[in-house]
């Protein structure tokens, strides 16, 4: 989202968190177009969320600083001392992890004290909002240590779908919603998003 009406309307949905990305190369970074009285008139109830791909500490400390981030979504290559380090400078890290087949679990545990929650995005050579679909049977081989954000092509077809994955895994946070509820990159259909959050929220075990 860059636009500030679009942001607005989202807002407004009362999303539990809405990111923000700081990456030149993705045509949502909002690096030159964010500014604090946009975030301002976003209810405090909802968590805002810088991401970022590969950015140095600094930038990242300076930034969500400057917006007054309390969570850094990771979408690159971030070491565990990395998201150590930005730990204990107050910030909580949503780690991002590409998945395609059961070995790619194999080196996660090893952020589980780093960490508050982790997002499982389909392994693309992008970082992120391709519309590729997530192999959700995956899920299955994960050992649900630590709660996880689900991502990858999530569209307004799948509300039965996630109802069974969030009957099924405890360790489901929530929902990563992106391309698919999008009118073009960066702008939002917040009328489809309204639809889907209502239907999924009708789920009596969520």
């Amino acid at each position: 989202m860059k636009l500030e009406e679009n942001i607005a309307s989202v807002a407004l949905l009362q999303p539990d968190f809405m990111g923000f990305i700081f990456y030149p190369s993705s045509p949502r970074d909002v690096s030159t177009s964010l500014t604090i009285e946009i975030l301002g008139k976003i209810s405090k109830e909802i968590n805002i969320v810088g991401v970022f791909v590969d950015e140095t500490l600094e930038n990242v400390l300076a930034i969500s600083h400057k917006f007054g981030f309390k969570y850094v979504q990771l979408h690159g290559r971030e070491t565990v001392e990395y998201c150590k380090t930005l730990g204990q400078k107050g910030l909580k890290i949503i780690k991002v992890f590409s998945i395609k087949s059961e070995d790619d679990f194999k080196d996660i545990e090893q952020y589980n004290d780093v960490c508050e929650f982790y997002l499982f995005d389909t392994k693309s050579p992008k970082h992120g909002g391709t519309g590729q679909k997530f192999d959700w049977k995956l899920l299955e081989k994960y050992n649900g240590q630590k709660h996880v954000f689900l991502s990858g092509g999530i569209s307004s077809d799948d509300v039965e779908l996630v109802h069974e994955v969030f009957r099924k895994f405890s360790f489901i946070k929530g929902l990563d919603l992106n391309s698919k509820f999008e009118i073009s990159p960066a702008l939002k259909d917040s009328d489809k998003l309204e639809k889907f959050i209502k239907s999924v929220k009708k789920n009596p075990q969520k």
